[in-house]
C-alpha cells in the first residue's frame, strides 16, 4: 500500500524564505531611501535655478528701465514674493504687467508647514559671498538645511 505524498514546507525552508525576503528588505531600504534623496536633491536643483534666473529676469529689467527704482537700490527684487507679484512696465503706455515667476518653489528639504517664500536662505547684494546674510534685497537664494547632497557638498552650497 502507498502511502500518501506529504505536502508543504519544512521548518528549514521557511526559515531560508525567511532570512532571503529580510536580505533583500536589507538592500531595497536603503536604494528606496536612496531614490527619495536623489529625487529631493533634483527638485532642489530645478528651484534654485528658476528663482535664480528669475533674480537676473528683474535685475535686467531694472537695468532696461522696465521697473523704476530709487536711487541706491541695488536693482535686485526687496522681497522675493516681488518675482510673483505684478510689476507695471516703466516703458509701455498703460504699463503691461510683468512677472517673473508664477510661483514660488519651495524648498524641498524645508519644513512643508512654512510658506514656499519663507523656505528659501536670502541673500542681499551686499552680503559676503561666504556668509550670506539678508539685507535690503534679494541676490540668492539658498537652502536652509543642514544636510549634504549625496555628492557630499552641503546643501546650503548649492
Amino acid at each position: 500500500m502507498n502511502t500518501p505524498a506529504h505536502r508543504g514546507f519544512t521548518l528549514i525552508e521557511l526559515v531560508v524564505s525567511l532570512a532571503l525576503v529580510a536580505l533583500f528588505a536589507t538592500i531595497a531600504l536603503p536604494l528606496a531611501e536612496l531614490t527619495v534623496k536623489r529625487g529631493k536633491e533634483t527638485e532642489l536643483r530645478l528651484a534654485l535655478r528658476q528663482i535664480r534666473e528669475a533674480l537676473d529676469a528683474y535685475k535686467q529689467a531694472v537695468d532696461e528701465g522696465r521697473i523704476l527704482i530709487s536711487p541706491g537700490d541695488t536693482g535686485y527684487p526687496k522681497q522675493l514674493i516681488l518675482l510673483v507679484e505684478e510689476t507695471k512696465d516703466a516703458r509701455t503706455q498703460g504699463g503691461t504687467p510683468l512677472r517673473f515667476l508664477r510661483r514660488i518653489p519651495r524648498d524641498p528639504f524645508a519644513d512643508p508647514k512654512l510658506r514656499p517664500e519663507e523656505t528659501w536662505g536670502l541673500r542681499s547684494y551686499r552680503s559676503p559671498y561666504d556668509r550670506p546674510q539678508a539685507g535690503e534685497d534679494v541676490y540668492d537664494v539658498y537652502s536652509q538645511s543642514p544636510d549634504s547632497g549625496i555628492n557630499g557638498i552641503p546643501y546650503r552650497e548649492w
